[in-house]
């Protein structure tokens, strides 16, 4: 296919997804914002809430602390892979601080954080608010030119990206965005993490962070000395430039999961609203094999096993894990492992999501259903053997005793 045909195939799928999300919006437009970055906008516009300019660190303390984002789940990347990607190398990374529900980015000298909700009913919403000192900064809402990254490629549902590149020394990403791998819990850790920075402990595995091909004659060729096993960046970027020195190694794998949820989420509720619009019979039946996806997802049946022990250097693996909630025995999803795998239970923390939450009814109780067939047994299908007797007892007492929505029938796991 040549040049020109690809870009007009390109234009007609972002045309068609910004159709579909356009729909969406409109369907569900209301005058109150339903997501956190919305709802903090509207309190700013207000006064009811305020923002603090700290000298050399500028909003984004305050901005995270309104959010409920903690500074300890950043995470770097030097790849240019952002619309503020003349600012973006090796030695000025942008910064990404993360949650359930809220995403933001920070590059040093840029001229806004770069902003991203869950919009439950909807899926993504997009904002931006200048880095400059203000008494009335203001959070703006962005609009059709987000989806230009963000729009193709997730069945017509905005979606969030991590990806992994071959960086030259100067961030570049290697030829063309066919060297872009998309990452997720089921990447092999050999793969993951080309263009960012990854402090943390993992033995005897390798990634390919850290690391950037130097040789312009042979591009795909990554450094490999001092790129394993990192536990400071002190020397590779000016840390005080960030609000903490660390990229760490728990925090990125807890993104990329949570990453891949979130669109599976996103491009479920896409799907099923078209299918109702298009005067489709029994609608969820006919998305049976999204659904399969997204289960098996959650259940984390395809992620690739760790081999070596994962330590992080930050106070992540903490922090997250406080968070909950937790059953009576102090189980939560949200323990980890990090032994052989990410998280000690093996059903996504995601389900507790707004998003998750904001499923179409009819929806949400086929993913429901599903689950439970899984967890239960009912599914003897082989790609659930590595699920244990004990983690599915587990899974179903944790979700019972946690989710307030949940189905009676999880009640009866005798």
């Amino acid at each position: 296919m040549n040049r020109t045909r690809t870009c007009r195939k390109i234009g007609t799928s972002l045309l068609a997804s910004i159709a579909i999300v356009g729909a969406l919006h409109a369907q569900g437009s209301s005058d109150a914002p339903t997501d956190a970055i919305g709802r903090f906008a509207g309190r700013l516009a207000s006064g009811a809430a305020t923002l603090n300019f700290a000298e050399g660190r500028g909003f984004l303390p305050s901005l995270l602390e309104q959010l409920g984002v903690s500074i300890d789940s950043q995470v770097l990347v030097f790849s240019k892979t952002s619309f503020q990607h003349a600012l973006i190398n090796p030695g000025n990374p942008r910064a990404l601080y993360f949650n359930d529900n809220v995403s933001i980015g920070m590059v040093p000298g840029g001229t806004v954080y770069e902003m991203m909700a869950l919009e439950p009913g909807r899926g993504l919403a997009f904002y931006t608010l200048d880095t400059k000192q203000s008494d009335k900064p203001v959070v703006q809402r962005r609009g059709v030119e987000c989806m230009f990254c963000h729009g193709p490629g997730n069945r017509g549902a905005a979606a969030m990206v991590v990806a992994s590149v071959i960086p030259n020394a100067e961030g570049i990403p290697a030829y063309t965005s066919a060297f872009i791998d998309t990452i997720d819990h089921r990447t092999p850790f050999d793969r993951r993490w080309g263009g960012w920075y990854v402090t943390g402990t993992h033995g005897s595995m390798t990634h390919i962070g850290n690391a950037v091909a130097r040789d312009p004659e042979r591009p795909l060729d990554l450094e490999a000395e001092n790129t394993q096993n990192v536990t400071s960046l002190a020397g590779r970027i000016d840390v005080s430039k960030y609000l903490t020195g660390t990229s760490d190694i728990v925090a990125l794998m807890t993104l990329e999961h949570q990453v891949g949820v979130t669109n599976r989420l996103g491009a479920l509720r896409v799907q099923y609203a078209a299918a109702q619009r298009s005067g489709v019979a029994d609608a969820e039946r006919q998305l049976g094999t999204e659904i399969r996806d997204l289960v098996d997802y959650m259940l984390f049946v395809d992620a690739a096993p760790l081999t070596q022990p994962v330590t992080g250097v930050s106070t992540f693996t903490r922090t997250f894990a406080h968070r909950g909630p937790r059953d009576a025995q102090g189980r939560s999803l949200r323990e980890f492992d990090l032994q052989t795998r990410l998280f000690r239970y093996p059903l996504s923390y995601m389900i507790y999501s707004d998003l998750f939450d904001a499923l179409q009814p009819a929806i949400r109780e086929r993913v429901y259903s599903r689950l439970h067939d899984v967890l239960t047994g009912k599914d003897p299908a082989a790609i659930y053997h590595r699920l244990s007797d004990s983690d599915r007892k587990a899974v179903l007492e944790i979700v019972a005793a946690t989710k307030p929505d949940v189905p009676a029938y999880w009640t009866a796991t005798d």
